[in-house]
């Protein structure tokens, strides 16, 4: 095991913060693995389930069962770690900006196609090599301008080069999800069976440039540009596994977790060893434009009818927001069939806010499909 240690720069004197990264696995692996976690700082399952990660990738190295290399960052936003405001933490968006942290991460597309295509051959490895290699050295001419920008660069820096990039978070109140690619799904389905995801949405621009597009979208777009000339292969998967809510933090449920990664890095011949038997997917695969955000039409006590894992139909009452001066009761229904796989922690709904998050199966939206 390797620990690398990455400085940040303070945004006031006085103030230093770094990254810490752990390395597991041949550094001439032919294939990479990049796990982070936090990077929405007040959501802890991740940061649990990546230390438990870490004791068995150490295990597993010390027997030499590893044929990847493998970075663990377990802590991935020392800043939003660090915002605390009478006993609260606040660690989804970053205080002097209100930008959150998962989101506007840097673009580096337009750098990296500049005069590719002089470099491109009829290999698809030599062409993975090369755009690579020119992605890493974009990221390396750019000067961050800010402790958060100088946070992100590093963290693109960490993971561009790695087959696989496995982002883990949470929800408020939620059970097994995740997010990745129509490309990557054949990939990943796999792990949304062993950590028994009960929606799994895809979507290859979501609109907000969040870190596991970051990479993703480099490829696509390289391959939209110059596909039909080249073989551009994916030289990036990712993917964003939301570890239930954000209370859910218990030795038992890390356990499973990192147990469930373990047995998909088996499968993926990442390591070694005979991966269980592949467990039934809970739920089918949705587009995430067809994802619904169910949102309070007004102030109240919120009072559920629903709980994260409910199949609901179309019209089915999920939650009641009650004006207890008025006497006003506004019934929130199922704008269609699905999972409702998350809520709000809050009983205290205002004007707008989001309720809960339904998976569905017509897919409706387009633009930015994301929460803020």
């Amino acid at each position: 095991m390797e620990h690398r240690r990455h400085p940040l720069p303070g945004q006031t004197p006085g103030t230093r913060r770094q990254l810490d990264s752990f390395h597991y696995g041949p550094a001439n692996a032919e294939r990479s693995v990049y796990f982070q976690a936090s990077l929405h700082a007040d959501e802890l399952p991740g940061m649990l389930v990546a230390w438990k990660l870490r004791q068995r990738l150490a295990e597993l190295e010390a027997h030499d069962r590893l044929h990847a290399r493998i970075c663990v960052v377990p802590v991935a936003n020392p800043i939003g770690l660090d915002q605390q405001l009478m006993d609260t933490p606040l660690g989804r968006y970053e205080l002097e900006t209100l930008t959150n942290f998962n989101r506007h991460f840097i673009d580096v597309v337009d750098t990296i196609a500049e005069g590719l295509e002089t470099r491109l051959s009829d290999d698809a490895e030599h062409n993975r090599t090369i755009i690579r290699e020119r992605f890493g050295a974009a990221l390396n001419a750019i000067a961050p301008e800010s402790a958060l920008g100088a946070m992100q660069l590093t963290l693109q820096q960490l993971a561009f080069a790695s087959d696989y990039i496995v982002d883990l978070h949470c929800d408020f109140n939620a059970v097994e999800h995740l997010y990745t690619t129509p490309a990557a799904w054949p990939t990943f389905e796999p792990l949304a069976r062993y950590f028994g995801s009960k929606a799994s949405m895809l979507a290859t621009d979501s609109g907000g440039q969040s870190f596991d597009e970051c990479f993703t979208l480099v490829w696509e777009q390289l391959r939209t540009r110059f596909g039909d000339r080249f073989p551009i292969p994916y030289g990036s998967e990712s993917i964003t596994l939301e570890l239930r809510g954000q209370d859910d933090v218990s030795h038992e449920l890390a356990e499973r977790d990192a147990e469930a990664i373990i047995h998909w890095l088996m499968h993926a011949g990442l390591i070694d060893g005979d991966a269980p038997v592949l467990p039934e997917l809970c739920y089918p695969a949705t587009e995430l434009a067809a994802m619904d955000f169910l949102k309070a039409p007004a102030a109240g006590v919120l009072v559920f009818h629903a709980t994260p894992g409910d199949v609901v139909e179309q019209d089915q009452l999920l939650a009641e927001i009650i004006d207890p001066i008025d006497d006003t009761v506004h019934a929130l229904r199922a704008p269609q069939g699905g999972m409702m796989y998350a809520r709000s922690q809050r009983r205290m709904a205002t004007r707008g806010m989001i309720v809960a998050d339904i998976a569905g199966h017509h897919s409706h939206r387009s633009g930015y499909l994301l929460a803020p």
